[in-house]
């Protein structure tokens, strides 16, 4: 029985049926849940994309492709944490698995008692990275806006003859008003201004 608040969630792309049956095993033995599984790497992306598991566990080596490439696309399209199930070990093979975006490594034949720590360092790890991208796109939204706020500023003194303070508040206020970002204002403005700027048509 799958554990109702299971420790992760977990894909399987692995086209041996043994393998995917031992890996489904030990998953669920230290309290995870296997939401889905596949044998190709060509559907991994809809498989995880589906799912949305915290975790993806690839073979390398799969009946249509690379479980390396799977995972780049994984990271590309569906991002989540992913741990790679290999017999193959070296550098080459980590290098392009890390480069690939690829979180932890198992190796086969699978040894249970490595899962559960490599699952829990793969999903931290990526939880951590997701933080910080989230926190960057966050700095970047928010110096967009106050770039396009400068602009309209510059603007409104411009054609208002107003000082800065002002113009500035006069922003604020229809945001205010409004009920909307003052980004959202100054876009407007700004938009405005392209328009009345614009040759007519002929």
């Amino acid at each position: 029985m799958a554990a109702v608040n299971p420790r992760w969630r977990v894909v399987i792309v692995d086209d041996h049926a043994p393998s995917r049956k031992t890996l489904a095993e030990a998953i669920e033995a230290a309290g995870g849940a296997v939401v889905g599984d596949c044998e190709r790497a060509g559907e991994a992306v809809a498989l995880v994309t589906r799912h949305r598991p915290d975790v993806a566990v690839l073979a390398v080596g799969l009946s249509d492709g690379d479980g390396t490439e799977a995972a780049r696309r994984i990271a590309a399209e569906a991002p989540c944490a992913v741990v790679l199930l290999t017999s193959r070990t070296g550098p080459l093979v980590w290098s392009r698995a890390v480069e690939a975006g690829v979180l932890g490594f198992l190796t086969k034949p699978l040894r249970t008692a490595e899962l559960p720590p490599a699952l829990d360092v793969a999903v931290s790890r990526f939880r951590e990275m997701d933080a910080v991208r989230r926190e960057n796109e966050t700095l970047r939204a928010r110096l967009e806006s106050r770039k396009l706020v400068e602009r309209a500023k510059g603007l409104l003194m411009a054609r208002l003859g107003l000082s800065e303070p002002e113009a500035f508040r006069r922003i604020r206020k229809t945001a205010m008003d409004s009920r909307k970002p003052m980004a959202d204002i100054a876009r407007a403005l700004l938009l405005a201004e392209n328009v009345t700027q614009s040759p007519a048509p002929k």
